[in-house]
């Protein structure tokens, strides 16, 4: 389906958004429930997480992890990125505080 969504972008413009609902999925379809197991089973209880999705934040979170610091990841826009960033952000959420068109 991955695949499929790529095809979409990339032969009818469609963003990363777009294209997962028209295959009729969620824009962002991650569940963290698998990945939040398997750090508890290690005995994590902490984290400091690298990410600008809020909702892998709060899908952390809610499994009972404490989520301690967030770091950003930031990624100078240019003409390949440009697009997918600003969905990302308007559409998802993301926290890219230092993003401009």
């Amino acid at each position: 389906n991955k695949l499929k969504a790529y095809k979409l972008q990339f032969e009818d413009g469609m963003d990363t958004v777009e294209a997962n609902e028209h295959l009729g999925f969620e824009a962002d379809r991650r569940d963290y429930g698998v990945g939040n197991q398997i750090l508890r089973d290690l005995g994590l209880t902490k984290l400091r997480i690298m990410t600008n999705n809020p909702r892998k934040i709060r899908g952390l979170g809610g499994f009972g992890l404490e989520i301690t610091e967030r770091v950003a990841i930031e990624i100078p826009p240019h003409e390949h990125n440009r697009t997918y960033l600003r969905t990302k952000k308007d559409k998802l959420g993301h926290m890219l505080d230092n993003f401009t068109d």
